[in-house]
């Protein structure tokens, strides 16, 4: 098999929830797990929380529909609500709590036959202008779903554009739009992701909604994942597979961008950008050999990378190399490549193997 695995750690994520039900001691928690949890495996992800998360979130019925064949009874969140009147009857035999973000979708539902009442919660666009309604809408649609067949539950959900920068006075202009609508009748309140579980704590409201912190990376630019005390999920690593003498001013990999300064060993590694590491990581970018940081030289191929190991001189061909994960941050790899860890690890392809630890 080609050297290259993602290993996940499961005790990590559930250790990481943990983290986030005690910053808000009483409070419930959907762990938000689209996106194939975040590339980590839905399924293995959801067994692993099976007894201790009160709910999970997705963003689509496939996701959905994955998690409740795995849970009977937990609350599954559908974060954009349903894209046409034929999935509402799906909704209701999923027993899924739904979203409401347009009067489409609410007239889409009101008009809906179906086996059961559902959760819903509406949502307020309190300032991300991305999806909800505004104050005078969100009221008007709260009134028409009082009393409704169709629903179970009236709850609220917003979502913040500025948690991850502390302070941001964004943040307390949502929070304030919140709590301006807290005078109708809600039966439950969602507004904390993962930034505001952490640092705010007027957030936390009835349910919070834990999501890149589970999988043990940072919402923050300035605070690592080891600060907050999170564990890192996935380490992804390949092997050194073959390795070149390159002479002074010697260009390495595609369009000669990388150019050796002095007589360099050249290392290549068995992972690309068809694997999910970002081929725009610049020269320079930590890839971790023998305990030690090594810079990529050169552009990232589809199926290959290259290291510069001039410094490394006892690293051989089949050392092991760490794209990222218990040594190496995603999040540091993330900031040289001038991205974000949410994109590194929902990036991470189906050809890459995954392996589980402490199932």
């Amino acid at each position: 098999m080609r050297p290259l695995v993602a290993t996940i750690d499961l005790s990590a994520i559930r250790h990481n929830y943990a983290v986030a039900k005690r910053c808000a001691p009483g409070r419930q928690a959907f762990a938000v797990v689209k996106a194939n949890a975040y590339g980590h495996g839905l399924g293995e992800v959801v067994t692993a929380l099976h007894e201790v998360a009160d709910g999970f979130a997705v963003a689509s019925l496939e996701e959905a529909a994955e998690v409740r064949a795995l849970h009977d009874e937990a609350r599954i969140l559908l974060l954009e609500g349903c894209f046409e009147a034929a999935e509402y009857p799906l909704a209701a035999q999923l027993g899924l709590d739904l979203v409401l973000h347009s009067e489409q979708q609410l007239a889409q539902l009101l008009a809906a036959s179906l086996s059961r009442p559902l959760n819903t919660w509406l949502k307020l666009d309190s300032g991300m202008h991305r999806l909800g309604l505004d104050e005078a809408a969100l009221r008007a649609c709260h009134s028409r779903l009082q009393g409704a067949a169709q629903v179970a539950e009236v709850n609220l959900i917003s979502h913040f554009a500025c948690a991850d920068e502390r302070g941001h006075e964004q943040s307390e202009r949502q929070l304030e739009a919140f709590l301006d609508l807290l005078d109708l009748d809600f039966a439950q309140r969602s507004l904390a992701n993962s930034a505001a579980i952490l640092t705010i704590p007027a957030a936390h409201m009835d349910w919070l909604r834990p999501g890149i912190m589970l999988y043990g990376a940072t919402p923050f630019a300035e605070l690592s994942a080891a600060e907050l005390g999170l564990e890192p999920a996935m380490t992804l690593s390949a092997q050194l597979i073959a390795i070149h003498q390159v002479a002074a001013d010697d260009s390495v990999g595609y369009g000669a961008a990388w150019r050796a300064e002095r007589p360099s060993r050249i290392g290549t590694v068995s992972c690309g950008y068809a694997d999910g590491y970002p081929r725009h990581a610049p020269s320079g970018t930590p890839l971790l050999v023998r305990d030690q940081r090594v810079p990529l030289a050169g552009r990232v191929s589809m199926d290959m990378l290259t290291v510069d190991l001039t410094d490394l001189p006892a690293a051989q061909i089949g050392d092991e190399v760490q794209l990222w994960g218990a040594q190496l941050p995603v999040d540091e790899v993330a900031r040289a490549a001038g991205t974000i860890g949410y994109e590194l690890l929902t990036k991470v392809t189906r050809r890459v193997p995954r392996r589980y630890r402490n199932a």
